[in-house]
């Protein structure tokens, strides 16, 4: 819209100064006409008026001839009187002698010696052999030459005048009729811009070269809507599927456009943004604030809109926000189209929550190793360094308690130190080699490695199992540590004097096994019982203050779930104690199974 303001506004100027001009050029031309005119003028009434003056001269020398003073003066006095009379343009007709006395002088014995006179004329009287006798003055008016000169001057103008009323017309009317052809070419590209394809200009009373560009926009139109007709629906088959592939991302995804305003918006997104698609469409991005009440997206999209798009296209702008205790990272793109035509952005949201708590965790864990590993080394080698410089102070029950200490520390560090090594080694893609191993001839076994930690803690293990467990296919050792973490556990978190429960059951017809292990302590909060599982995740309170790496349970899901195709689980409650189990397939399973 603007810049046809702007082109009318350049043809008006065009107009106005051609007008100018135009006018400037004729009132020249008629000055000039006027001016070469009024100097004709003048020089004809000049000659005139010495023909006048010459023929007196003449007449009078001949009617004068042999006449005396008195005799001369009246008869050039009778012969100025009826000359003066019968020329209104005449003023005066002096006659003087040869030595320049006046002879006679109408000048103030005639009506017209009030006027003065515009041109004054001599000629000298002169006989036929040449003798010089006086002169004759005439004095003229100039009336005549003036009404001449107004007459040619009013026509001149009136002339001019209307060859300008003319030309100005015509300038009008041909602009008149060339913007009347360009506002109806306006009309129907406006026509065209807005979708309505197929209109027709009529090219009635236009020249030949605005009919053949009529014709070929009619043309143009015409192939349009058939070209709409025959692609309207591919192309709403391919935004019904652009849409529904955004529609459809894990990640959630805000377009907005040139102007901010948000025009697509996925279920991922209105998910992790806790909105409603209709309260988010066709708003600023930049209003929209987190669980805090912050402009969440308001600083980086200004951001965004001062870096150059050549950059952003390289290194888009990424950043992290807060909603509802989730951490969700936004990556800021443009879009353009495929003329590299800037036309919006795209927001893409990705839940990195998880990721988020694991890298907190991750660094908890190193903290955590570190000061664990610092523990029974410290108290290895302050009991080492007594025992080496004291030793031959202290009696024998003192130096089995020193070694017993260290004995503990030792377990201690190697547990630790294995529980990392498995962990590296069992998240890799690996394979675990199987056998056919009897499941309760495991349990067993496990059960009697740690009778020197029961009767410590004044412990007593049940074991209770199906009858016709079958034999079934699995890595030994790995399931072993499984276990043996397990009871371990469950020594840990048990009361003294507890009793800790087995259980081996033949599920699904014989297809699965079931180990389940029981013990009397705290329980664990029900928030917590889906994230036991988790790497470097450790419940830490006021009841469980027990210390590790936070991997034991973690290699379990490891060695059950991606390495044999089974499944751990955990059932708890708060005072009452807790039951860990897994269950294994007895036929063997792939390995590798990602989580």
């Amino acid at each position: 819209m603007t810049n046809n303001k702007v082109n009318l506004t350049t043809q008006n100027r065009l107009i106005i100064s051609g007008l100018i001009l135009s006018t400037l050029l004729i009132v020249a031309i008629a000055v000039f006409a006027i001016f070469n005119i009024q100097k004709k003028l003048n020089e004809g009434y000049q000659n005139f008026g010495q023909v006048i003056s010459k023929t007196l001269a003449i007449e009078s020398v001949e009617i004068t001839k042999g006449m005396t003073k008195q005799q001369t003066k009246e008869i050039l006095k009778k012969h100025s009187n009826s000359i003066l009379k019968s020329h209104n343009d005449i003023v005066f007709i002096e006659f003087q002698d040869a030595q320049g006395n006046v002879i006679y002088s109408g000048k103030n014995e005639h009506n017209n010696f009030s006027i003065i006179p515009n041109i004054t004329v001599n000629s000298p009287m002169i006989r036929d052999g040449g003798e010089n006798i006086g002169s004759v003055t005439v004095g003229l008016s100039g009336n005549v030459i003036n009404e001449i000169s107004t007459t040619t001057r009013a026509s001149l103008l009136f002339v001019f005048s209307v060859a300008w009323i003319v030309f100005a017309f015509v300038i009008l009317v041909n602009t008149y009729l060339i913007t009347r052809e360009l506002r109806i070419l306006h009309d129907g590209v406006s026509k065209i811009s807005s979708g309505v394809f197929g209109y027709k200009i009529e090219g009635k009373d236009v020249s030949s070269e605005v009919k053949e560009l009529f014709d070929a926009f009619n043309d143009m139109s015409n192939r349009l809507h058939i070209y709409e007709e025959q692609n309207i629906e591919q192309l709403t088959l391919e935004r019904n599927k652009l849409e529904a592939v955004l529609m459809s991302i894990a990640n959630g995804v805000v377009v907005c456009d040139n102007y901010d305003n948000v025009v697509l918006v996925n279920d991922h997104a209105q998910q992790l943004l806790e909105i409603q698609e209709e309260q988010l469409l066709d708003t600023k991005i930049q209003h929209y604030m987190d669980t805090e009440g912050n402009f969440c997206f308001k600083e980086k999209i200004e951001e965004f809109k001062d870096t150059p798009l050549e950059q952003i296209q390289t290194k888009p702008i990424s950043f992290n926000i807060n909603i509802d205790k989730r951490v969700i990272k936004s990556i800021i793109s443009p879009m353009f189209t495929r003329n590299k035509d800037y036309v919006g952005y795209i927001i893409v949201l990705i839940d990195v929550t998880k990721e988020t708590e694991m890298d907190q965790m991750r660094a908890h864990f190193i903290s955590n190793v570190s000061h664990e590993l610092r523990t029974p080394v410290t108290v290895l080698r302050s009991y080492i360094d007594t025992l080496y410089n004291y030793g031959n102070e202290f009696d024998e029950e003192t130096k089995k308690e020193f070694i017993s200490t260290l004995n503990s520390e030792i377990i201690r560090l190697n547990s630790m130190v294995n529980d990392i090594l498995d962990f590296s080694r069992l998240d890799a893609n690996v394979q675990l080699e199987k056998t056919q191993n009897n499941i309760v001839e495991l349990v067993e076994t496990c059960a009697n490695q740690v009778q020197v930690l029961l009767k410590e803690h004044h412990l007593k293990i049940t074991i209770t199992k199906d009858e016709n467990i079958p034999i079934a296919t699995f890595n030994y050792n790995s399931i072993e540590r499984a276990l043996t973490n397990y009871i371990s556990n469950a020594i840990k978190y048990s009361p003294d004097n507890g009793e800790i429960k087995i259980a081996i059951n033949s599920l699904n017809n014989g297809n699965d096994i079931q180990i389940t292990v029981s013990d009397q302590g705290c329980g664990i909060a029900p928030e917590y019982q889906k994230k036991v599982f988790d790497r470097f995740f450790r419940v830490e309170n006021d009841t469980h203050t027990v210390k590790g790496t936070g991997l034991g349970l973690n290699l379990v899901k490891t060695t059950i779930e991606k390495h044999h195709g089974g499944k751990v689980f955990v059932n708890s409650e708060i005072g009452k104690g807790s039951t860990f189990g897994f269950i294994i397939p007895v036929a063997p399973v792939e390995s590798n199974i990602t989580l």
